[in-house]
């Protein structure tokens, strides 16, 4: 097994980094680590940290292509994404993992075509986000295929849909964003976090959400939001004082290295939902 490389945009187009005759491929990876800029204040022999700053991570490396067809088919994917990120899969002992990371292009040179016949061109991209992964679960009153795709504790208690309950525990370097899809019909939906058995963090949204309606809910960085997406696709922002109360802090984010829960619930039952977490890691 060898680390895998690709290209992802918003719609989950893909560009390969591992395919060099329809595609390309990337060689000499560098900046897949992470640093830190430290300033140091000395008190006589002793120095001691006065700033510590996780710095903006670059990924370069060699594309090669077979091909000027190639190198233009990566020129229009990238142009013609809106958001870009890279997967990273890793071949650990205990098995493959991937990771991703937001992207966008800093440069991607243009030289002559070597000797041997390959077109290989200096990439770099500037890193937008920490690494993370995609943990997903569904809940589904309806047997799915292949409905449970990670290995989550479930609650026990199957009959109740008013509730439904995930347990996790955190590994990443930072506190986990999640995305959490609630469908219709659902009144008064609530998103309750509890850290160690506490109620740690409580988020209720005082709507309805009509049959064939989402609620949606996204806590990551650059994408908080609390919205309705409507029957015709079009999404309505649920974040005002006419929905949810501002005193709360409505952005939930699980604590690294405790067990949380996360409880969906509403006045009615919760029948279909999916929760997505985004452990992110520094490196990996």
């Amino acid at each position: 097994m060898v680390r895998e490389f690709k290209l992802i945009n918003e719609k989950g187009q893909e560009y390969s980094l591992m395919d060099i005759y329809n595609y390309c491929f990337l060689s000499d990876p560098d900046g897949l680590g992470y640093s830190y800029s430290t300033e140091y204040e000395q008190l006589g022999n002793t120095f001691v940290t006065k700033l510590r700053k996780f710095e903006q991570g670059k990924i370069s490396g060699i594309a090669n292509f077979l091909n000027y067809d190639n190198y233009k088919k990566l020129v229009d994917f990238i142009e013609s994404s809106e958001n870009l990120r890279i997967s990273y899969k890793i071949p650990f002992k205990t098995g493959a993992k991937e990771y991703f990371k937001d992207v966008q292009i800093q440069n991607l040179s243009k030289t002559q075509m070597q000797t041997n016949g390959i077109i290989s061109e200096t990439i770099t991209f500037d890193c937008l986000s920490l690494w993370y992964e995609t943990n997903t679960v569904i809940y589904s009153i309806v047997p799915q295929t292949n409905e449970i795709r990670w290995d989550f504790k479930w609650d026990s208690r199957f009959t109740d849909y008013n509730s439904r309950n995930l347990q996790y525990i955190n590994q990443g370097h930072v506190e986990a964003p999640i995305r959490v899809e609630i469908d219709g019909q659902v009144v008064n939906p609530q998103i309750e976090l509890y850290v160690e058995g506490e109620l740690y963090q409580k988020v209720k949204i005082n709507t309805t959400i009509n049959s064939y309606e989402k609620l949606l809910y996204d806590t990551r960085e650059n994408q908080f939001s609390i919205n309705k997406q409507n029957t015709d696709g079009t999404i309505e922002s649920l974040f005002s004082l006419d929905y949810i109360d501002f005193e709360n802090d409505n952005v939930i984010r699980l604590p690294k290295n405790k067990s949380c829960e996360l409880k969906l619930t509403a006045d009615n039952e919760v029948l279909n939902a999916q929760i997505t977490i985004y452990p992110r890691y520094k490196a990996v």
